[in-house]
């Protein structure tokens, strides 16, 4: 897939570019950031200059992820990063995200990841956005929920980070959240009462 460029009210979403290695590294100085996400710890200029010239480009050709820098429209300082990847199941993709310290608790990164599930349904295709954290991550379980995603649980086990095997969060978000038609039919498992246990039909359409 060619990159594209998301807008949104205070953001732009838009590929990585060379001359953003400079600003990576710096966010990637955090600790929160090296401890909470799986980026390289230390974090080096070479893993920088890596991430936004051959990683983020890569993965645009091979359409396997989609990174975005988070740039702020009046300006262009970089308040994050964010990566939509694709997962084996067809139509199914999770999303990824850190914000530089300076700027959380602005709600930036939920404007970000909202936008970049409407394109997942809309340009991708998707039928399911899954989010997943380390367990212990409650600021990016709070993006995820500010968002609209619908936590699913807990997965023993379910994240490799830096050697070591971690408990994870997981959620999701369907086109039907969002109001969105999903491409294919989805048929919610039934609860003991005989009602969809997701509250909803069984199409992934807007209610």
């Amino acid at each position: 897939m060619e990159p594209i460029t998301l807008t949104t009210e205070r953001l732009l979403l838009r590929p990585f570019r060379r001359s953003d290695a400079d600003e990576v590294y710096a966010a990637c100085q955090d600790p929160d950031i090296q401890r909470w996400t799986v980026v390289p710890s230390p974090y080096s200029r070479a893993d920088a200059e890596l991430f936004t010239e051959k990683l983020s480009p890569g993965g645009w050709q091979d359409d396997s992820m989609y990174n975005f820098a988070v740039v702020r429209r009046d300006g262009g300082a970089m308040t994050g990063a964010l990566g939509i990847n694709r997962r084996t199941l067809p139509g199914t993709y999770e999303v990824g995200f850190w914000t530089a310290k300076e700027h959380r608790g602005l709600g930036y990164m939920t404007e970000a990841v909202r936008a970049a599930a409407h394109w997942t349904f809309t340009a991708l295709g998707g039928d399911r956005l899954e989010w997943r954290a380390e367990v212990g991550n409650v600021p990016s379980r709070a993006v995820a929920q500010r968002a609209g995603f619908r936590l699913e649980g807990d997965q023993r086990s379910g994240l490799l980070n830096k050697g070591v095997r971690r408990d994870t969060w997981v959620g999701a978000l369907l086109p039907s959240d969002l109001g969105l038609p999903g491409v294919h039919p989805y048929l919610p498992a039934k609860s003991p009462t005989g009602a969809p246990a997701s509250g909803r039909t069984g199409r992934s359409t807007a209610p």
